[in-house]
C-alpha cells in the first residue's frame, strides 16, 4: 500500500529505497521526511514500486455536487444533495452530507430525514457532461488508452509515456489532478497499480484528493483481510451465496483451488480465482476507437503576435508527434484550433497528402491556417490536433519529388532516437526543422 505520510490506511514494508512523491509541487525526494522540503506539504506519496506502475485508476470527488459547490462557492462549507424532489432519490453527495448517512441512489425523504439542512439541486446534466469532457480530454492528451467507466471516471494505460512527458507515470498523473483542481475547479482520486482491478481499489481507499498506490508484491496480503464485496462483479447476490458456503473475505478464496471455485460458481469462479491473488489480464480499452490526438494550451496573457503564436505551435506540434509515434498511429487532417480574448472558439483544418506522425508536416498544416486568422486579434488559446487516424505503417511515405522534406524526415527520427537513448535534453528539436521556418527556438 501507498504509504502517505497525510492519510496513511496501511503500510507496506519492503528493503527496495523508496521515493517520495509530493502530490502538491510535484518534488521527489528521499523518503525520510514528514513533509515535502520544497513546499512543506504533508502530501507525499511513497512506494517501492511509483515508479515501475502505469494502470491507473481516476475517480473525481462527489463529481455532480462538487460542480455545483465550485459554481457557487456559498454552499461550500454546506451539506449538498444533487437529486430530484422528495419523491426522487439522491444522485450525488457531497462529502458533508455523507457524514450524516446521505448515499447515491437513497430516497430523498429519508435522506432529508438523515441531513434536514442540505441543499437539494435538481441535476444540470449538460453542465456535468461538459465537465466529464474536458477532464476526459486532459486524460487522452496524456495517452490513448482512456478506458471511460462513467461521465467521472476512467482506467489510464501510461506505459511507454515517460519520454512523452519527461516523467514517471505516478509524476504525470499527480500533474494532471493538480491541473484540475486548479483550472477546472474541482478534485478527483487516483489509484495506481499493476492492473485494473487493483488501480480501482485503489481509487476509493482515501478519498477524496486521495493518490494510493498498490503494488504487485504487496496484492495478495493486502487484500487478504478485506471483504470479498471488494471483487468486481460480487454483487448483494452473489455475496450472499458466498456467505452462505462460508466465505467472507477475499483471503478464504485465496486459499481455495481454482478448479474448486470454477465447480462452484462457474466462469465467476475462474474469475475470482484470478482477482483475489490481485491478478487481472484485462487492458485497458478505450471505449470507442481514438478519433483525434491533439494538445492545446491557455496563455496567462493573450497574445496576438504572429511570431510568438507559431513558436508556440511548434511545441504543440511536437507533443502530438510524439503521442503519435509513442500510438503507433498517424492522421490525414491537421486541425488548428483558437480561442479569441472574447471566448469565440475558432477551428480550421486541412488535410495532407498521406498519414503523418511528424512534428515538422503538423506543424507547417498547422502554420498555414494560423497565417489566415493572426490578423491582430487577441487570442487566450492555442491548439493543434490530427485526425483521420490510422496504424503508422503508411506513414510518411519517402518523398522523391521534395529531397530536403526527406532530410526533415531523417533528422527528426534523428532526433528521436537520441531523444530514446539519452533524455529530452540531449537534444533540442528546434523550429528550424518545421518547413519553410525560421532558426529561431533551437
Amino acid at each position: 500500500m501507498t504509504d502517505n505520510i497525510e492519510n496513511k490506511p496501511g503500510t507496506h514494508t519492503s528493503c527496495v529505497p523508496r521515493k517520495a512523491l509530493c502530490r502538491d509541487c510535484g518534488l521527489r525526494a528521499e523518503a525520510h521526511l514528514p513533509r515535502c522540503p520544497s513546499c512543506g506539504s504533508p502530501r507525499l506519496v511513497i512506494h517501492a514500486e511509483l515508479d515501475q506502475l502505469t494502470i491507473a485508476h481516476i475517480d473525481c470527488d462527489a463529481f455532480y455536487a462538487s460542480i455545483e459547490k465550485r459554481d457557487n462557492p456559498d454552499l461550500s462549507d454546506r451539506p449538498v444533495i444533487i437529486g430530484g424532489g422528495r419523491r426522487g432519490v439522491v444522485s450525488t453527495a457531497c462529502y458533508i452530507a455523507r457524514i450524516y448517512g446521505v448515499r447515491s441512489a437513497m430516497p430523498m425523504f429519508k435522506a432529508l430525514e438523515a441531513c434536514p439542512d442540505a441543499v437539494v439541486i435538481r441535476p444540470d446534466m449538460e453542465k456535468y457532461v461538459a465537465v466529464g469532457r474536458e477532464i476526459r480530454e486532459r486524460m487522452q492528451a496524456l495517452t490513448p488508452l482512456v478506458e471511460p467507466l462513467s461521465i467521472d471516471e476512467a482506467f489510464l494505460d501510461l506505459t511507454g509515456t515517460e519520454r512523452l512527458h519527461h516523467a514517471s507515470p505516478a509524476e504525470t498523473l499527480a500533474r494532471l489532478i493538480r491541473e484540475i483542481e486548479a483550472e477546472i475547479g474541482i478534485t478527483a482520486s487516483v489509484g495506481l497499480a499493476p492492473n485494473k482491478f487493483l488501480a480501482k481499489v485503489a481509487s476509493d481507499l482515501e478519498k477524496p484528493r486521495g493518490f494510493s498506490v498498490i503494488g504487485q508484491a504487496e496484492a495478495k496480503h493486502f487484500l487478504s483481510d478485506k471483504p470479498v464485496s471488494l471483487i468486481w462483479g460480487v454483487g448483494k447476490v452473489f455475496q450472499k451465496k458466498l456467505y452462505a458456503d462460508g466465505i467472507r473475505t477475499i483471503g478464504q478464496l485465496q486459499t481455495m483451488e481454482p478448479s474448486d471455485l470454477a465447480a462452484r460458481y462457474g466462469v465467476m469462479g475462474l474469475r475470482l480465482s484470478q482477482l483475489c491473488q490481485g491478478e487481472d489480464e484485462r487492458t485497458v480499452k478505450p471505449e470507442r476507437g481514438v478519433k483525434s490526438v491533439s494538445n492545446e494550451t491557455t496563455f496567462n496573457q493573450d497574445i496576438s503576435d504572429f511570431d510568438a503564436l507559431r513558436r508556440i505551435l511548434w511545441r504543440l506540434s511536437e507533443k502530438v508527434s510524439a503521442r503519435l509515434k509513442t500510438a503507433g498511429i498517424a492522421g490525414r487532417t491537421v486541425t488548428l484550433k483558437l480561442k479569441t480574448a472574447q471566448f469565440k472558439t475558432v477551428t480550421r483544418a486541412r488535410q495532407v497528402s498521406d498519414p503523418t506522425q511528424l512534428a515538422g508536416k503538423i506543424y507547417q498544416a498547422g502554420v498555414d491556417l494560423l497565417e489566415r486568422e493572426a490578423d491582430g486579434r487577441r487570442f487566450r488559446l492555442i491548439g493543434i490536433g490530427v485526425s483521420d487516424l490510422s496504424d503508422d505503417e503508411r506513414a510518411d511515405p519517402q518523398d522523391l519529388i521534395d529531397e530536403t522534406a526527406e532530410r526533415r524526415k531523417k533528422a527528426e527520427l534523428a532526433m528521436d532516437s537520441l531523444r530514446d537513448k539519452f533524455g529530452k535534453s540531449a537534444v533540442e528539436l528546434g523550429l528550424s526543422l518545421g518547413p519553410g521556418s525560421g532558426r529561431e527556438d533551437r
